[in-house]
């Protein structure tokens, strides 16, 4: 078996990559990772070592021709004039982080990936906790993305090519014990969407990630600049 997964070297996708790996220990996997100019570029690290870790092949994907015409959009994540919100990921100021139109982009590389290497499917980490804010994260986005790859490569994809969302209706704290239960090492991973030298504790992905150990009883190995959000 063949398959191609975006990783961007947080927990959720890390955690996606070690499932794959466990379920398919034979499997040849390809990791991609994007790097679209986000200013926590520093999670490309952390996406190569999972790649080391369950023996993958790794590339990263240079984006970074369209980063200022992404930023035009304003968002805080490739924008360097918008500052990163603090707060919970699911209120309405969250909403400058989303970067227009990510995972389809992502998602319609992956698969030029796929098709030319003749895997079966592309894997993606979104899970429920990204519904509110993300409409690239939710059921009809993927449905409709696995449609539009598919027509878009009739003849020349795998005959049952899919994109595979295993988390899609499952949230994060969830993910967090299957990440646990297959031995990931969450400390080599990164959420941090301000790319300091440390998660710095209060923005919406950091409150996340601290909500969703907390929440999954496992252990947090995470140092954090600041709890006070």
């Amino acid at each position: 078996m063949k398959a191609v997964a975006i990783v961007s070297g947080g927990m959720d996708s890390v955690t996606l990559a070690f499932k794959l790996r466990h379920d398919n220990p034979d499997a040849e996997i390809h990791l991609l990772a994007f790097n679209y100019g986000q200013r926590h570029f520093k999670e490309l690290q952390f996406a190569g070592e999972c790649a080391q870790d369950i023996g993958a092949d790794f590339d990263i994907v240079n984006l970074t021709g369209i980063t200022h015409l992404l930023a035009a959009s304003g968002s805080s994540l490739v924008d360097p004039n918008t500052p990163v919100p603090d707060g919970h990921y699911a209120e309405e100021s969250m909403k400058i982080t989303v970067v227009p139109n990510r995972n389809a982009i992502m998602l319609s590389i992956a698969t030029g990936v796929a098709v030319a290497e003749g895997a079966e499917f592309v894997a993606t980490g979104v899970h429920s906790g990204d519904h509110a804010i993300y409409p690239d994260c939710r059921p009809n986005f993927i449905a409709a993305m696995t449609n539009a790859m598919w027509e878009g490569n009739e003849g020349f994809a795998y005959r049952d090519f899919k994109i595979f969302a295993p988390f899609i209706n499952i949230s994060k704290d969830q993910i967090c014990s299957i990440g646990d239960e297959l031995g990931v090492d969450f400390s080599k991973t990164w959420s941090c969407y301000k790319g300091g030298e440390q998660h710095c504790g209060t923005c919406g992905t950091c409150v996340e990630r601290r909500e969703a150990f907390s929440l999954a009883g496992v252990t947090d190995p995470t140092i954090y600049a600041s709890v006070d959000a």
